[in-house]
């Protein structure tokens, strides 16, 4: 059965997917078709992709179509297609680092992460468009990408959020039903937001970043990006576990999902966040609104508060830190003056106003705050607040004034290496996206997964479909 490019299958998520093609309802061939056809029809307007892997997802798919008429099931993401962002290394295929140092630059080997999926059966349709060495230069506008700015499907006036701009915008406009993301401060949660869909930031170390890029290795995140918290869950579950090749990755397993009943006995607490002077006073409508599914849906949150921690101060310091430093061979071949963002060769000596001295004051206040977050996780089971206190800005002209801010949950979060579920949970006075965030404690990402699901039965902000993809 041909798949045309506005063919309703091509809209579904990863679970309903999978049980189509498992009944035979769907081939993946038909389907990496549909969506290419697709992504040829649209991505011209939102600039998602870097790399179209056309000839490898067809060989892919075919794979898991005579598998699984031999019986042979991986799992839940057999014959799923996905884009991978373009900081994990793909044997064959190109992998830019969203810089124009490294557009041509093509790995001989497989990140671990693309390996897990290759084996649970995926199908790697492309590599999605990202910022510029995972905006670890420093940037100020959408532009400082190898491709230019990533629309949002939204509004393709308004930019998608970096780094993981590309995936975000790609799973938005239903160019994917998943795809790989990473976060070192917001850049799985900040394209999910600001693209009315539903990402993972998980625990550090919970997958694998053996063959990704690295900007902040005491920070660095890889995590899923889809439609719905529950394919977030399924992805996890193929992308995490031990890799004895990585050191930094967690031993521990994360169990069994959590069933409806455990889910609802789970304690929530609310963080309210202040809306900047300007800002749209839709966000406290929204959240409030997002509070009461959630007491409608059976739980019973209540007010907490943030411990009183130099959190943001903390985060900046061991990201520009630990970023001269994984970028000293980008800085010495002088390829930072070939960055798309002007602003790109400064980096150098802003990294040198980081002495070793704010380096160690900055792990001291993570080991604090690490501390004082697991007191507050032994009050409640995760914290919900908003993702951001604003939608997208501009994909033209600078950003900064959106981003000034405070966002002590996205700090915390990631400085702590806690996981925080992102979804969808209205709109702006614009018309476009705003989220929540579910955040829990350390290791407890099956919490953090529980609370989106049982959000998401009560709610349908997941299941809307931006302009460009009706």
């Amino acid at each position: 059965m041909s798949l045309q490019p506005g063919d309703p299958i091509l809209d579904l998520g990863v679970a309903e997917l999978g049980r189509r093609i498992r009944s035979g309802a769907v081939r993946p061939t038909d389907l990496v078709e549909g969506l290419l056809a697709r992504i040829g029809r649209v991505d011209a307007q939102l600039n998602a992709f870097v790399t179209l892997t056309r000839d490898v997802a067809m060989s892919d798919a075919l794979r898991a179509e005579q598998e699984l008429a031999s019986g042979m099931d991986r799992g839940p993401l057999h014959g799923i297609p996905y884009g991978a962002k373009d900081l994990v290394a793909t044997r064959g295929i190109r992998t830019t680092w969203g810089a124009r140092p490294f557009a041509e630059r093509v790995f001989d080997f497989d990140a671990a992460v693309i390996t897990r999926l290759r084996e649970a059966g995926a199908v790697l349709v492309g590599k999605c468009a990202m910022v510029e060495m995972a905006g670890g230069m420093g940037y100020e506008t959408a532009s400082a990408s190898l491709t230019g700015a990533a629309r949002n499907p939204w509004n393709t006036e308004r930019w998608t959020c970096g780094s993981s701009s590309g995936s975000g915008a790609a799973v938005s406009a239903r160019l994917l039903p998943m795809a790989i993301g990473s976060e070192t401060w917001g850049s799985i949660t900040c394209p999910a937001a600001f693209s009315g869909i539903s990402g993972l930031r998980p625990t550090y170390g919970r997958v694998s970043r053996r063959g990704a890029m690295a900007l902040s290795w005491t920070l660095d995140k890889l995590g899923p990006m889809a439609r719905s918290a529950e394919d977030c869950e399924l992805m996890l579950e193929v992308m995490a576990g031990h890799d004895p090749e990585d050191p930094t990755s967690l031993a521990e397993e994360m169990g069994a999902p959590l069933t409806l009943s455990e889910a609802l006995r789970l304690r929530v607490g609310i963080v309210r966040t202040p809306i900047p002077e300007g800002g749209d006073p839709a966000c406290d409508r929204v959240f409030d609104a997002a509070v009461e599914a959630l007491r409608r849906a059976g739980l019973s949150p209540r007010e907490v508060t943030l411990p009183d921690l130099p959190v943001e101060s903390a985060a900046w310091v061991l990201i520009v830190g630990e970023g001269s430093s994984a970028f000293a061979s980008v800085f010495e071949g002088g390829f930072d003056r070939e960055m798309a963002d002007p602003d790109a060769p400064l980096a150098q000596a802003m990294s040198r106003l980081v002495h070793a001295a704010d380096y160690l004051k900055a792990m001291r206040v993570r080991n604090l705050a690490q501390r004082a977050y697991a007191d507050l996780f032994s009050e409640v089971d995760a914290i919900v607040a908003l993702t951001y206190p604003f939608t997208a800005p501009p994909a033209e002209g600078s950003f900064a004034k959106y981003f000034n801010a405070p966002d002590p949950v996205g700090a915390a979060g990631n400085l702590c290496g806690l996981p925080g579920m992102a979804v969808p949970a209205g709109f702006g006075s614009d018309g476009l996206p705003l989220g929540i965030v579910f955040m829990a404690g350390a290791c407890e990402d099956r919490k953090a997964l529980a609370l989106g699901r049982l959000y998401q039965s009560v709610t349908d902000w997941h299941s809307m479909k931006p302009p460009i993809a009706l």
